[in-house]
């Protein structure tokens, strides 16, 4: 029975490539050097820290540049609101979505029960399984999902014949 698996899994390796760029770039720029500006990684979330709320949008525009350079998907990152921190300057978290949640994969299955197709989907952690008697139906599945133009990236992985 023909299977393949749904994730969203965003490559920290290539964030960290992108963030060791937004950090050359901070200290080359004339308005951001010798200022606060920066960007920190731990585990799944970044940090920004910027002196005024301008800096904080030129540090934003900068981590978007670097990382669509790397190919990283932005769907895959979750902006906070800035908010005040020590030395009045500002700080803002970032969420980077590893992971089905609950409600995308609630919704996609929904989605794809009410296409009527002969499927079946199976929630497996932060992953969804689809199995098939055909390698077409499949096929069908992963065009109805890309049609949905989810916020979170997607990939199709594990497909088994």
């Amino acid at each position: 029975m023909p299977t393949f698996d749904v994730v969203s899994r965003t490559n920290l390796a290539e964030v960290d490539n992108a963030l060791n760029g937004v950090a050359r770039e901070i200290k080359q720029r004339f308005d951001l050097v010798n200022t606060k500006c920066a960007v920190v990684r731990s585990e799944d979330t970044l940090t920004l820290t910027a002196d005024d709320s301008m800096k904080m949008q030129q540090v934003e525009d900068l981590l978007r540049k670097y990382l669509a350079m790397r190919k990283v998907e932005l769907g895959a990152l979750d902006f906070g609101k800035p908010q005040d921190a020590a030395g009045s300057s500002l700080r803002e978290t970032v969420a980077i979505k590893q992971g089905i949640d609950g409600d995308l994969g609630r919704k996609i299955s929904k989605e794809v029960k009410s296409a009527k197709m002969k499927v079946q989907l199976a929630v497996q952690g932060n992953e969804l399984r689809v199995s098939a008697k055909k390698r077409d139906d499949l096929q069908a599945v992963i065009s109805l999902i890309k049609e949905m133009k989810n916020s979170q990236p997607l990939q199709f992985i594990n497909y088994r014949d």
